[in-house]
């Protein structure tokens, strides 16, 4: 019994840290535009739900990005502006790798992986229906 509360402990301080890693990882995106930010706070915001609601409210109640984590939660929704947005940053950062990237493989293998995660961003409703 005593491992097992240990253990919990050990898992809501991961999360934790986790989650302010994610935060500082999304404050980071807010500065550098090819770095993705609204991606950092959706999973912050999930590390948080799990280990402190009292975190996890401050996020939802961000004047800047409370909105859109608040519309993930609740509906799975991610606005067109962030769609585009996301676009755009993953398209400058692939420009860039293409540019300085010493090998072809890693080009197409990194370019696979933004498909996907593209696919996955537009799959998402842009608004309630």
């Amino acid at each position: 019994m005593m491992l097992k509360a240990a253990l919990a402990n050990y898992k809501k301080i991961a999360l934790l840290l986790c989650g302010y890693l994610f935060v500082a990882l999304g404050v980071i995106g807010i500065v550098l535009p090819v770095m993705p930010t609204t991606v950092f706070f959706i999973l912050a915001l999930a590390c948080f739900s799990k280990a402190s609601p009292k975190l996890a409210l401050w996020l939802l109640n961000h004047p800047r990005f409370g909105a859109s984590l608040t519309l993930w939660k609740q509906h799975k929704i991610i606005p067109l502006k962030a769609k585009v947005l996301a676009t755009a940053g993953m398209a400058a950062s692939y420009a860039l790798l293409i540019f300085f990237s010493p090998t072809a493989w890693l080009a197409c293998v990194i370019g696979s992986i933004k498909i996907a995660v593209m696919s996955y961003i537009y799959s998402r409703p842009s608004k309630r229906v």
